[in-house]
């Protein structure tokens, strides 16, 4: 009687559980670049709490006689942990990523975390923290530090944001910030203007007209 109790359970569990295929686990994404150029990405992924994620990049271009171009290879290796946590009024994301240029000798290793939240009715809110380490072998400097970080307020129901946002590098002091204001005018079409170091003498302005068309 006790073993058909515990098979009852199980069973009334079964529709409960989510299960996972073969290929969603697989990353697969050859693309033909050009005529002759070529690249293909291939990896795991396993859903966690974290989810994981590893694989690599490989690409060749090849002549027109099928020879492969010099310099044109690329074997990189990465690795990712991701974690997402969302409320009907926010959205949180933690990024861990690693990148190794197994031809040239370079990798980086990049920290991010970025949270967008509803502040009001009118107003919404987006925040991105980003610490990024890399290694080059070429590179006289070979260590190199850099850290970002940004906030950006939108106003949905005008489609109006401005932003800000800072960046210092080699921790020597290479700071930059920028300061800027979008304006979406129709569906396709916006409207946008930055300041780089807006508190610099060599302060440099940029405005730019975007039209997206799909099809």
């Amino acid at each position: 009687m006790t073993k058909i109790k515990i098979a009852c359970f199980v069973f009334a569990l079964l529709p409960l559980a989510n299960p996972v295929s073969a290929d969603d686990l697989v990353i697969w994404s050859p693309v033909k670049v050009s005529t002759r150029s070529y690249k293909t990405t291939v990896g795991f992924r396993l859903p966690m709490e974290w989810e994981t994620s590893a694989g690599a990049d490989l690409a060749l271009a090849s002549d027109k006689s099928g020879a492969p171009l010099p310099n044109s290879g690329q074997a990189m290796l990465w690795g990712k942990l991701q974690k997402v946590s969302v409320t009907p009024a926010s959205r949180a994301q933690q990024d861990v990523t690693l990148q190794v240029d197994t031809l040239r000798g370079s990798g980086a290793l990049m920290l991010s975390r970025s949270r967008s939240w509803i502040l009001s009715d009118t107003l919404d809110m987006q925040t991105t923290r980003a610490v990024s380490l890399g290694y080059d072998a070429v590179d006289a400097r070979q260590a190199t530090v850099s850290a970002s970080q940004a906030v950006k307020l939108i106003y949905p129901w005008t489609g109006t944001s401005i932003s800000a946002g800072s960046s210092i590098g080699n921790v020597n002091g290479d700071f930059s910030s920028t300061v800027a204001v979008s304006q979406n005018i129709l569906p396709n079409l916006g409207l946008s203007a930055s300041v780089s170091d807006p508190l610099s003498t060599g302060r440099t302005g940029n405005v730019n007209l975007n039209y997206q068309l799909r099809w």
